[in-house]
């Protein structure tokens, strides 16, 4: 592990190899993509890190924005001088990875967005993200973890591989309160990225959990319909954490884009 401006950042493999950086989701950590970056780690420069106020990166007065967010993912690539790395996000992390695009979309070689959406919160959202804040304040982080994560998951996932639920819902309430409700401050005051989709010229692909309560396939496949140069893709048996779900398939589908990348 090593630590820049005070976030976490952990790196596999060569660094004379493709570089790919892992945007994780909230309220996660970097751990989400193990099973990605075992499977790249022997073919290319896999990087990742925890998002400011989420697992081992520091917090401060946890007043976020995703402009820092985006900031932050910057600074990594310029301090481990990464040559137009791969981009790949989720969630959250799909939302910093596009407004990255957005800035400076030659930055970055490729971009791969997994259960996500550009489109801004509305009003109902931007409500449940002030509730949750809320919640956290009055309750505690562990009242707001208990009513977040399962809908992350596919019931066939919480039913069937409950080790990989538990196992990220406990690191789940070991997070930072103050980090957690930084990240939803920044995601509630987001900007919408959906005008810039036509603009984007890298090659793209979308990856969406086939039952992704939050952000279901129909909605992630309008979206890569709007990038013209996109690959679309649904995971079988999987919700909104399509690489922990299902990695065999999102491996497949990320490798075989490397290849064409």
């Amino acid at each position: 592990m090593n630590i820049v401006n005070n976030l976490a950042i952990y790196e596999s493999g060569k660094g004379n190899q493709q570089s790919i950086i892992f945007v994780h989701g909230f309220p996660y950590d970097h751990t989400m993509w193990d099973n990605q970056v075992d499977f790249l780690k022997d073919e290319f420069h896999c990087v990742t890190y925890d998002i400011r106020g989420l697992g081992k990166s520091e917090a401060g007065d946890g007043q976020f924005t995703m402009e820092m967010f985006v900031d932050d993912l910057f600074d990594i690539i310029d301090k481990l001088e990464l040559k137009h790395p791969l981009l790949c996000g989720l969630s959250m992390g799909g939302y910093i990875s596009l407004r990255a695009v957005e800035r400076d979309q030659f930055k970055f070689s490729g971009l791969i967005l997994c259960d996500t959406k550009s489109e801004a919160d509305n009003t109902e959202a931007k409500l449940k993200r002030a509730s949750g804040i809320k919640t956290i304040n009055n309750e505690g982080l562990e009242k707001f973890i208990e009513a977040t994560v399962p809908a992350t998951f596919a019931k066939e996932t919480i039913e069937k591989n409950k080790d990989i639920f538990d196992r990220t819902f406990e690191r789940a309430k070991k997070e930072n309160p103050v980090g957690v409700k930084g990240s939803l401050l920044a995601m509630l005051s987001r900007t919408d990225t959906t005008p810039y989709l036509e603009n984007i010229k890298i090659p793209t692909l979308v990856i969406s959990g086939t039952v992704d309560a939050l952000t279901p396939p129909e909605v992630m496949r309008k979206m890569a319909e709007k990038i013209s140069n996109s690959e679309f893709a649904v995971a079988p048996r999987a919700g909104h954490m399509a690489p922990l779900e299902n990695p065999g398939f999102v491996n497949d589908m990320i490798k075989g884009f490397l290849k064409k990348v």
